[in-house]
């Protein structure tokens, strides 16, 4: 979890990363032939798709670059969920625009849920783009591309029904080879009222198990060590195969586990009206399953949930806290909490401040509310709370969980975690990084260890971000 305000207030979970240059391995970023730059914005699963985007161009005979000037076509793979989002991507389209003032041949495609929620004004009002592709038509974009390059624009922004992608191969992108994702749905049939998700990802359907698995073993075989499984909603996972069979998320998990016993599993997210006993006790089954749930709360007060559409209360969802920790009483857990949304009071505000100091989130991703357009809160509702009582709600919201976080970690301190060594520290490269079971991120020396290395840390000083430590024997 980042341990300032700012950076808080501007990340979604791990997953809300702003504008990533995703690098395809070397001998996929070929010379000669036409290149592919791909700039991914938001939550992991635009990254997934990214990688989808990547392999179905790849096999079209492009290969990658992460040098704009040398693309021959440039995708920006976007995010809708909030306005600052949707600004940080007009405001790179500006500046490929620009480029492509130099070379007039490239050709410019917004990709994902921007793409899906503006299309119109993108390709006719404001001329921004040659391309825009919904996140079910991704199939379609080697001819697409070719509409674009022969003069006229081109969009496909259909969602279906059925699309999972689950037979195409992720070309792994900007990976450090130890862990990835795996989507194993895609939509969402929750209707939050603050949510554009459901209107521009469509309606849910989940992928066939046994390509996931397939994935799952094929990811163990190039040599990584943790996936994190992929949706809206995972615990509204349901499979049902041509014999009748069905597949929940607790089986799907399940079955991932047992892929290989070297082989970590994350998952994200939870929704708290969803999350069943069979999900906590699979979890509680296989050691390889993290210890670690993200079960996003968004409110403490039962009036904003319920003018959320989150369809659930607040008794509900510490109910479902109590299910997990007493099935894991170690568990980690961490939340979403939303800030001034349609009618909330200061009474509100204190309800979710009191629930945190119930529960005692590990991390928790912070925001103010962004009313998006076309959503029922945005029909329904005035974004009545003004911008400095966001602010300082929000404040409050972020010292609260940095307190706790703090606090959390510190009763670490002398323990040793089993942790995957993922790469070198960004702040001192001298030093490796890797997480626990409990998503916490832990930094040492690493001297004769490498990436994909299961190694037993001894955490030795803490802070509200970080257990710092030091190796005492592999794992």
């Amino acid at each position: 979890m980042p341990n300032t305000g700012a950076m808080v207030q501007e990340k979604m979970i791990d997953e809300q990363k702003q504008g990533e240059v995703l690098k395809a391995p070397g001998h996929l970023s070929k010379p000669g032939g036409k290149k592919l730059y791909i700039e991914s914005y938001g939550c992991q699963m635009n990254f997934s798709d990214s990688e989808i985007v990547a392999s179905v161009m790849f096999e079209h005979g492009y290969s990658a670059t992460d040098q704009l000037a040398d693309a021959d076509v440039v995708f920006v793979n976007t995010c809708a969920i909030r306005d600052n989002a949707e600004q940080k991507v007009r405001n790179r389209l500006d500046h490929f625009k620009a480029v492509k003032r130099r070379r007039p041949q490239m050709v410019i495609g917004v990709l994902g849920c921007m793409a899906e929620r503006l299309k119109t004004k993108l390709l006719e009002e404001e001329k921004i783009v040659d391309m825009v592709v919904g996140p079910d038509a991704y199939r379609d974009l080697p001819n697409l591309v070719a509409t674009a390059t022969s003069g006229q624009r081109a969009v496909n922004v259909f969602l279906s029904r059925e699309e999972t992608y689950a037979d195409i191969a992720p070309v792994r992108l900007g990976t450090n080879g130890v862990t990835a994702f795996i989507s194993i749905m895609r939509g969402c049939d929750n209707m939050c009222s603050f949510c554009v998700v459901p209107y521009t990802r469509g309606r849910e359907r989940s992928r066939d198990p046994h390509s996931i698995v397939a994935e799952a073993h094929e990811l163990v075989a190039n040599g990584y060590r943790e996936v994190t499984l992929l949706g809206q909603n995972v615990d509204s996972y349901k499979w049902k195969g041509p014999d009748g069979q069905l597949v929940n998320f607790a089986q799907l998990l399940t079955m991932v586990a047992e892929a290989h016993p070297l082989l970590r599993v994350r998952f994200s997210t939870s929704h708290p009206k969803d999350i069943t006993e069979d999900v906590v006790l699979a979890m509680k089954r296989y050691d390889n399953i993290c210890n670690y749930i993200h079960l996003p709360v968004q409110s403490g007060s039962s009036a904003v949930l319920e003018r959320m559409n989150r369809t659930y209360d607040r008794d509900w969802y510490l109910d479902r806290i109590a299910m997990i920790r007493s099935i894991i009483p170690d568990i980690s857990l961490s939340t979403d909490v939303i800030c001034g949304f349609c009618g909330e009071t200061d009474e509100d505000h204190e309800q979710t401040l009191g629930l945190m100091e119930q529960v005692r989130f590990d991390h928790a991703y912070m925001f103010m509310y962004s009313e998006r357009p076309g959503t029922p809160a945005a029909k329904k509702w005035a974004d009545d709370v003004d911008e400095p009582t966001k602010k300082r709600r929000l404040e409050e919201v972020i010292a609260l969980q940095t307190r706790h976080a703090a606090e959390n970690n510190r009763k670490d301190l002398g323990k040793q975690f089993k942790v995957l060594i993922e790469g070198p520290s960004k702040k001192d490269p001298k030093r490796l990084k890797g997480r626990n079971d409990h998503n916490k991120m832990l930094v040492f020396p690493g001297e004769g260890f490498m990436p994909g290395d299961y190694v037993m840390v001894e955490v030795q000083q803490t802070t509200s971000a970080t257990l710092l430590g030091k190796i005492v024997r592999p794992a």
